[in-house]
């Protein structure tokens, strides 16, 4: 019989450790392909993570609540089946796991990581791994920024600083980006634990937040101390969208078995203003602008919960309005299923997010790290509005909305920023649906 190792796998772009959150699957129970063996939740999505292969669970190397490295073996499957051979192992060897049981040697407690209990730290085994080969002292790994989540000690970290190490410079360690970031959780950390202090009165009902509105406060507060939020705001008139709409739902859902609101609508144009405006499709880094390639849309979604979640539509520029409508139902039922997987939720280049859903008719949104703009759709109104005419001009009712453009002004000045949400407006404005479908 073969063993099979059971990897953490990808969890999506820039996630690089999760946690384990819960076994399905114990010591002896039968597995078959596809069967989930164990749940882990990172800092964007809660994922189940399936067999390759049918077996027999012999091993497990972590419990819950412990964090795993991408790529680390969380388990050994026992199977007949013909699998490939760096995947087999003929006698269960772990190292990782070897190093978080056994105890510390304090002959080597000088010149090699202490254990967790040791730490003030928790390092994990991949981490472990790393300062063991490269010979890390306790007190250099203690002086390495964290970039992870909780201002953990990641691979990109460790690597890091042992450049630095190599070229002498590890004074770098104090004023680079990690820093930078360590500072920001920090003082995001610091600013949840100041509201845990006020004293409830009375009668008042404390209710601790769950795990993702963690993650979600930790991103906005995050967001606002890293980027110099500005907002630009542009009446638009969608009569003609509407009308539009009205005219043809009863058709596109018996053709397409979808129904299409206007989000899509909405989106379509975003996409092609922003192929008008690339600049907006960038990235910060540093004192570096990174322009994305790809334009891929994440739309903000309220889930049963009250959290917030944000899908991301890859290759929106791509799309059709059919293929956006479809990809907008899909990601949205999912979501609020809790069926998303990780890279579905990574990669976004500029998010949109509808309040008129919810009866607002503006909205300033929050940027999306690390993205640089975001739009807010207000909801769409009746209003009265001078319209021109052969005639002259005369007093109309419209149906009419608010573009709520927020933009980060590292990267987009107030011009860009304002060109940018005049140009959707235009597009939704000279709107004609006759080559759309």
């Amino acid at each position: 019989m073969a063993k099979y190792k059971l990897r953490l796998p990808k969890m999506g772009e820039g996630v690089n450790e999760a946690t384990l959150t819960a076994w399905v699957k114990n010591i002896g129970d039968q597995i078959n392909e596809d069967d989930t063996v164990f749940e882990v939740a990172t800092d964007k999505v809660d994922s189940e993570v399936p067999s390759e292969v049918s077996g027999t669970l012999v091993e497990r190397f972590f419990e819950k609540d412990d964090v795993i490295a991408i790529g680390d073996v969380v388990a050994i499957i026992e199977t007949d089946q013909e699998i490939e051979e760096d995947e087999v192992v003929e006698i269960i060897e772990n190292p990782e796991v070897e190093k978080i049981s056994e105890a510390p040697d304090t002959q080597q407690e000088d010149t090699n990581i202490a254990s967790n209990a040791d730490s003030h730290r928790f390092y994990s085994p991949l981490i472990k791994s790393i300062v063991k080969k490269e010979g890390l002292t306790q007190a250099e790994l203690d002086q390495i920024p964290g970039t992870g989540k909780d201002n953990r000690l990641i691979k990109e970290d460790v690597l890091a600083y042992l450049e630095r190490k190599k070229s002498g410079n590890t004074q770098m360690a104090t004023t680079d980006t990690t820093v930078t970031a360590t500072v920001e959780k920090s003082q995001v950390k610091n600013t949840i634990t100041e509201q845990k202090s006020i004293v409830a009165e009375n009668g008042d009902e404390i209710i601790e937040m769950d795990r993702m509105r963690k993650i979600i406060a930790d991103h906005m507060v995050q967001s606002k101390q890293v980027s110099p939020h500005v907002q630009s705001f542009v009446e638009a008139d969608v009569t003609k969208i509407v009308q539009w709409r009205n005219q043809i739902k009863d058709n596109f859902y018996q053709k397409e078995g979808e129904k299409i609101t206007f989000t899509p609508i909405f989106i379509y144009f975003i996409v092609k203003a922003i192929k008008d405006y690339p600049m907006i499709n960038v990235q910060v880094s540093g004192n570096q602008i990174i322009k994305k390639k790809n334009i891929n849309i994440g739309m903000a979604v309220a889930l049963p919960s009250g959290n917030l979640i944000v899908p991301v539509i890859k290759n929106a520029d791509q799309l059709s309005l059919t293929g956006l409508t479809k990809a907008v139902n899909d990601l949205a039922n999912r979501a609020r299923e809790n069926q998303l997987k990780p890279d579905e939720i990574s990669g976004g280049t500029y998010t949109v997010t509808n309040m008129g859903t919810f009866g607002n008719i503006a909205a300033s949104g929050i940027i999306n790290q690390p993205q640089v703009a975001l739009m807010a759709l207000g909801s769409i109104r009746k209003m009265p509005a001078v319209v021109e005419t052969p005639e002259g001009d005369m007093i109309a009712i419209r149906q009419k909305m608010i573009l709520s453009h927020t933009y980060d002004h590292r990267a987009v000045d107030g011009m860009l920023g304002g060109l940018f949400a005049k140009r959707v407006a235009e597009y939704l404005e000279n709107f004609d649906g006759n080559s759309l479908l």
